[in-house]
């Protein structure tokens, strides 16, 4: 991204020229990384771009294809989250982080392949087919934000916006050898996001280093009144200079290296702990004992958010309708029926049960408790250090059909990401090494809220240090 706007400026490429370049290979490529490319929006905002860039008018992001996850919401272009149910859903307004990224004129190339409803861990689940990690083909790019991770890996665009509700950035940024940010939940508006956890979701940026991730996440941070969530604070502008990671206290909780956690994975995590050592860094042990009820607490949290947010899809008011039905009841039963699926139902039916009378107290309200323990937890270890560090997943990206009729396997996939998203904080995935088969391993950074720039410093501190974000599929 910022090689790009550097070669703007050399003038020895042009928005048109390079846009038109990525629409070439985006057509002719099998990742199915796309769910929709706006190819004449992208052709017309390139030639306006280029014009600016004449006139001396651009800042860094001018004529910058950026990729968009389809449940951000777009004016004009469809958003169908990649299911039936909002199939031919094309939004009236952008989303702010959208309109932040036009402001700044960077180009919307398209909409990027994702879980259904953004439920899911491989983008598997999309109504639309899988999409396909550019490292094997044969392999999933992790989810559920896995379209937008390999398209960045593959080059089809030079970052892209990710949504994160309990790892959905950084495990795709993991499993397809790019950056992903989450940050904290509140700086980054969630206006113009279907919901599908509205207490964990978060838009996050992701790009092939740091510091293009920072640039992104530089122009889409900040308070946005219509978001009742977003934070009313300052937001400082990222420094892009390479950090003194000296003195700096990392700690890394030993249930983060638990069982289950692939030998080869965490070889290279613990040889990128051990880089952060070498450039200055104190590492400390800690523990987070209450990690563990993670998984629990969020598949109890995350269903029953998403079953009261997705009751909206009813036939009326948004998507698709099952017509020819008997009476109101019945069409609102078969088109959620056959709008939605068995993933989607699956965790509706999970969450309306915890949430059903006589269960409430026993599910809901007991994991809401534990989540405070968590984010406690937390805030007790970064008296102690400045940032935690660890695996992102537990393994690297799989054969496509693994797992697929096993979903309990799948949902302890995010286990290392979760408990950031119970909390709040903000967090960061970064390519650590690669597995015998030569496929990514991702190493996750966790900050204390709302430090964003002490983890992206560490972040372009390990990238000026190491070549593994510079290995292309």
């Amino acid at each position: 991204m910022l090689e790009t706007a550097r070669q703007y400026r050399c003038s020895t490429l042009r928005p048109t020229e390079l846009v038109d370049d990525l629409l070439a290979r985006i057509r002719s490529g099998s990742l199915n990384a796309f769910i929709t490319v706006d190819e004449a929006g992208a052709m017309r905002d390139a030639g306006k771009a280029e014009k600016a860039l004449k006139q001396g008018s651009g800042d860094t992001l001018t004529g910058i294809p950026v990729a968009v996850k389809d449940n951000i919401c777009t004016r004009g272009i469809k958003t169908t989250c990649a299911s039936k149910i909002l199939a031919n859903f094309v939004p009236t307004y952008d989303a702010t982080v959208v309109e932040r990224l036009r402001n700044r004129g960077a180009i919307i190339i398209g909409k990027t392949n994702l879980d259904e409803f953004a439920m899911g861990s491989t983008t598997t689940t999309s109504t639309f087919g899988p999409a396909k990690n550019p490292w094997d083909e044969t392999r999933t790019p992790g989810g559920s934000s896995g379209g937008s991770a390999a398209a960045v890996a593959a080059g089809l665009c030079a970052g892209a916006l990710g949504s994160d509700t309990g790892g959905s950035i950084r495990q795709p940024a993991s499993f397809c050898g790019i950056t992903g940010l989450k940050p904290t939940y509140g700086s980054v508006s969630r206006f113009g996001l279907v919901a599908f956890a509205s207490s964990l979701d978060q838009i996050g940026p992701m790009a092939r280093t740091a510091r293009d991730t920072a640039v992104l996440y530089d122009a889409i941070k900040g308070h946005d009144p219509s978001d009742s969530t977003s934070v009313p604070r300052g937001y400082p502008a990222i420094d892009l200079k390479s950090p003194d990671m000296n003195g700096i206290r990392i700690g890394v909780p030993d249930e983060f290296f638990a069982e289950g956690l692939s030998p080869e994975v965490a070889l290279s995590v613990r040889r990128g702990i051990s880089t952060f050592e070498g450039l200055g860094a104190r590492i400390i042990p800690i523990s987070l004992p209450y990690i563990r009820y993670g998984v629990a607490v969020y598949y109890i949290i995350a269903t029953a958010e998403a079953s009261s947010n997705l009751a909206r899809y009813d036939g009326v008011r948004y998507g698709v309708r099952k017509e020819g039905s008997g009476d109101l009841t019945d069409m609102y039963m078969e088109t959620r029926a056959q709008g939605f699926g068995a993933e989607v139902k699956r965790r509706i039916m999970l969450g309306t049960y915890a949430l059903s009378a006589g269960y409430y107290d026993a599910y809901y309200k007991k994991a809401s408790q534990v989540r405070v323990l968590i984010s406690q937890e937390f805030e007790a270890a970064f008296t102690r250090c400045d940032l935690i560090a660890g695996p992102t997943a537990p393994v690297c990206a799989f054969g496509l059909d693994e797992m697929m009729d096993d979903p309990l396997s799948i949902y302890l996939l995010d286990i290392y990401t979760i408990p950031a998203n119970l909390a709040g904080l903000p967090a960061l995935s970064l390519p650590c090494g690669f597995s015998g088969e030569g496929m990514p391993v991702g190493m996750q950074l966790i900050a204390p809220h709302f430090r964003e720039d002490t983890l992206l410093g560490a972040g372009m501190a390990f990238q000026d240090h190491t070549g593994f974000h510079e290995v292309r599929p």
